[in-house]
C-alpha cells in the first residue's frame, strides 16, 4: 500500500489557493475600472473551475496590456497564437453573455 503524505497534499492545495487569490487580486486591480470589472468578474466566476494549465493561461493574459486584451476579447483583432486558447474563448463568451441583457418589454402601440 502506498504511503500518502497528507502534509504534501495540504501544501499543494494551499499553493493553488494562494495562486487563485493572487490571480483574483490581479484581475480586480488592473488600473482601469473597465478592465477591473471585466477581468475581475471573469476571474471570480471562473477560477475555481480552472485546472493548472488554465491558470497558467489566465496568468499569461494578465501580463498583456489592456488595449491588446480588449481588442482580442471584443474581436477587433485576433489574439496571437500563444493567447488563442480555451481561456480566451471563455473570457470572450463571458463578456458576450454579460452584454446580452434582455430588453425591457415596451408597451405595444396599438
Amino acid at each position: 500500500m502506498a504511503h500518502v503524505n497528507h502534509r504534501g497534499l495540504g501544501r499543494e492545495h494551499d499553493h493553488a489557493d494562494v495562486r487563485c487569490r493572487r490571480l483574483l487580486f490581479r484581475s480586480w486591480n488592473r488600473g482601469t475600472q473597465e478592465s477591473d470589472l471585466i477581468l475581475g468578474s471573469f476571474a471570480e466566476t471562473s477560477l475555481a473551475k480552472f485546472d493548472g494549465v488554465q491558470l497558467d493561461r489566465l496568468e499569461a493574459l494578465l501580463d498583456c496590456s489592456d488595449p491588446d486584451l480588449f481588442d482580442w476579447i471584443f474581436g477587433v483583432t485576433p489574439p496571437p497564437a500563444q493567447h488563442d486558447h480555451d481561456v480566451m474563448r471563455l473570457l470572450r463568451d463571458f463578456c458576450i453573455a454579460r452584454q446580452t441583457i434582455p430588453q425591457a418589454r415596451q408597451p405595444s402601440r396599438s
